[in-house]
């Protein structure tokens, strides 16, 4: 977000006194050229310095902040001079602290004997008190008043400058220039007691009272989420007010006898879904919804049947996925289930491109004397300019969130407003649906068909590993195939520890010996993969050695035992999709987590995989974890970089922007 254009605060910091010019550049490199980019330039720590633990109290391993005075420093190098050391000693008439910066010996210069230091980091020896590398602040007793004895910012630096000086500056700015922030929106109005943007500025920089840091990080990130609501709220009402679909809900004449031959009933979830996408298909609005459902839970078919009711009303009808595995999965399903209702389904990935071109449209056997729309499977290929269907009606986007909202709108534009149907597999936390696909209808299929086994999930450190092996002999013997999935691709790949597939294989092809290996990575030319897979879904293959490329497209209900070699290298959301892979049959599942992560943090973290197989809680886990650009990629989601919004703890905030917008938009 950024400051209207309001002439102080537009002020360039090179005219500010006391930045010249190589201070103004120092700060560019922070993206801070203005007063009001400075003004919003977040602390990324605080430090209370009205109360400093005495040397003498400070504990190993713990985080602590100290103050003392340098009683002696000085640079020693040794090994001829290529290693050196640089030491301070402070002293604050508790006990001494050593602080110490390895092959750093420019150091040496920003240190003097008399001088009074902060440090802050961890005791990593406690005979003598000894700090590596601690950040450390030089205070000048003139300036005590604002670097000690209160709540102190601690700001991302860059080189040349320090903490003090940029500290200084900001104090004058907020001073001089806080009152000028204006509020971004001043029309909306805002519920309840909410304090000014000017003062929340003043809060973030220099806060009075524990918890006014926080008080202003929430203002500001309300007007972020305010901002980010109302595109997607006007992008939205301008797409109902002006754009006209294609009506596509169809007349059954094909999907009552594809749900007949199914052969199961569909649940409770799938129906209600059905019926929330068929009014969106009558339209006229185009249907703008984004299917949830986690791994299992029938989304193709509800997928085929949306699909259906387009090629009824005939309309083309385009299925993007994001693999070719997947696309091909995707193409041997429909070709089963549409066929024999007389419609063709058409391929087109990088490797193959099968049937009809665009425009050549078979007679259907189902419909004498009319005609169906086409229906089209592909990858990116169907992105190219090559392919032009002549009537697209419906695009259906399978793993949403490996695509980047322009391939979604590039897609779209091949039709003049196609409804929209997303999918994805990948439980999306409720804070991260308003605002990545804030402009859909949600949609979630919370049931999984019935007949499933169940999956048990076990977390084994990498000594456990010849017991595993046995196990998954043992479910060999009994007529079941396993994965085996890796990390990596090749040893060059690897960080020390961590397993390649390729290397891998060998060994355990000799341990699974006599039942049959094979190995699956996205390397592999179209082809290879194609009989790789053919050969495991054939059940020619007993043990699937892969990399995460098997994560979404295949389905062998025979398969019940994934092994997941350091799995700690994985995120929560991605395990879960691999562990989908197994379960998809009658007979109970296995998935067993092998980790070599040695912090508590890394275990616990795989031990929310134990403890439940709910997709949304593990989303919700894996975003307060690693955070949302990790989790899904926002920059290709198209979502805006958050300054001081956090999707993983401001879900209240997300929905009071969009309560507000949507009354007042």
């Amino acid at each position: 977000m950024t400051f209207q254009a309001q002439q102080p605060l537009a002020t360039p910091l090179g005219e500010i006194s006391g930045v010249g010019p190589d201070r103004a550049a120092q700060l560019g490199r922070l993206e801070l050229r203005t007063v009001g980019d400075a003004l919003l330039h977040r602390p990324r720590r605080y430090e209370d310095r009205r109360h400093f633990q005495p040397i003498a109290d400070l504990k190993l391993d713990q985080p602590a902040l100290a103050c003392g005075r340098i009683i002696a420093a000085g640079l020693r190098r040794f090994r001829g001079g290529h290693r050196s050391v640089v030491e301070i000693i402070l002293d604050d008439g508790s006990g001494r602290l050593h602080c110490r910066w390895w092959n750093l010996p420019f150091m040496e210069k920003y240190f003097k004997t008399g001088e009074e230091a902060v440090v802050f980091g961890k005791i990593n020896s406690v005979r003598p008190r000894t700090m590596d590398h601690p950040e450390t602040e030089i205070i000048q007793a003139l300036e005590t008043s604002l670097h000690l004895n209160r709540i102190v910012p601690i700001y991302p630096l860059t080189e040349g400058l320090s903490q003090r000086w940029l500290r200084s500056l900001l104090w004058r700015l907020v001073e001089q220039f806080a009152s000028a922030v204006a509020e971004p929106r001043p029309q909306l109005r805002l519920p309840g007691p909410i304090i000014t943007r000017a003062e929340a500025v003043r809060l973030l920089h220099f806060p009075r009272e524990s918890g006014d840091d926080e008080t202003g990080r929430r203002r500001l990130a309300l007007d972020e989420f305010i901002e980010l609501q109302w595109a997607i709220q006007t992008r939205r009402k301008n797409l109902e007010r002006n754009a006209r679909a294609r009506p596509c809900a169809g007349d059954n004449r094909w999907i009552k006898p594809f749900l007949a031959a199914l052969g199961f009933d569909l649940t409770e979830s799938q129906a209600k879904v059905l019926r929330e996408i068929r009014r969106d298909l009558a339209g006229p609005p185009p249907m703008r919804r984004l299917l949830q459902g986690d791994v299992g839970s029938g989304k193709t078919v509800v997928a085929a049947c949306a699909a259906l009711m387009a090629l009824e009303s005939g309309a083309d009808v385009a299925l993007m996925a994001p693999t070719e595995i997947l696309a091909e999965q995707h193409w041997r399903n429909f070709r089963r289930w549409f066929e024999p209702l007389g419609l063709s389904v058409e391929l087109r990935t990088g490797s193959r491109k099968t049937g009809l071109e665009p425009g050549q449209r078979p007679l259907p056997l189902g419909a004498p004397g009319g005609r169906a729309g086409q229906f089209f499977i592909g990858t990116h290929a169907l992105l190219q300019e090559s392919f032009a269907p002549e009537n697209l009606g419906l695009v259906i986007i399978d793993e949403q969130h490996k695509f980047g909202v322009a391939q979604r709108g590039q897609l779209l534009r091949k039709g003049a407003y196609p409804h929209l149907l997303v999918m994805t597999a990948t439980p999306i936390p409720r804070t991260l649906g308003l605002t990545l696909y804030g402009d859909l209808d949600i949609s979630v299929i919370e049931q999984s068909p019935p007949g499933r086994g169940r999956i048990k999930t076990f977390v084994r450190q990498r000594a456990s590993l010849p017991k595993v092996w046995q196990f998954l002999r043992d479910q060999l013997a009994r007529g079941r195939q396993a994965y085996v999935v890796y990390s990596r691709l090749e040893e060059e790949d690897s960080a020390a520890g961590v397993k390649a597939v390729t290397k891998e294989f060998h060994a355990v092809e000799k341990i699974v010996a006599p039942w049959r290996a094979g190995l699956l990575h996205g390397r592999l030319a179209g082809e290879e993969k194609e009989q790789v897979m053919a050969a495991f879904r054939s059940n020619q293959l007993q043990v699937l050695l892969a990399t995460q490329v098997v994560e979404v497209g295949l389905d062998v209900a025979n398969a019940t035992v994934m092994v997941i070699e350091n799995a700690e290298q994985f995120g929560l959301a991605q395990l879960h999709q691999l562990r989908g892979r197994v379960g998809r049959g009658a007979e109970d599942s296995y998935c067993i987590l092998i980790s070599s992560g040695k912090t508590d943090p890394a275990r616990e973290r795989l031990q929310i995989m134990e403890e439940t197989t709910d997709g949304f809680r593990i989303a919700e886990a894996d975003l307060e974890l690693r955070g949302p650009g990790e989790m899904l990629g926002l920059e290709q989601s198209g979502a805006p970089p958050l300054r001081f919004g956090e999707l993983s703890r401001d879900g209240a905030l997300i929905e009071l922007a969009r309560d507000v917008v949507k009354e007042q938009v």
